[in-house]
């Protein structure tokens, strides 16, 4: 059975924290730049639901979500995008 994967994009994080704080066993913030730090690239089933929604609240959209299962790949939008 294949995992939802995450994978982050520093590069567009602007230290929001919205992931951190909607799934703060995912995701943490760097304590030196405030940039997304990404704890589990594999979130367990009882995380996912939280890693589904700090992906869609990602203001930069540096955040992508990849589901195997459904073939599809999630990625935020940055606002006016």
């Amino acid at each position: 059975m294949s995992t939802a994967r995450l994978s982050i994009d520093r590069g567009r994080c602007i230290g929001a924290g919205m992931c951190a704080m909607t799934a703060p066993d995912v995701f943490d913030q760097d304590t030196e730049d405030g940039l997304v730090v990404l704890l589990r690239a594999e979130p367990a089933a009882a995380r996912l639901a939280a890693a589904r929604m700090a992906t869609g609240m990602c203001p930069s959209g540096a955040i992508t979500l990849s589901e195997p299962e459904s073939g599809s790949s999630s990625r935020s939008a940055a606002p006016g995008a």
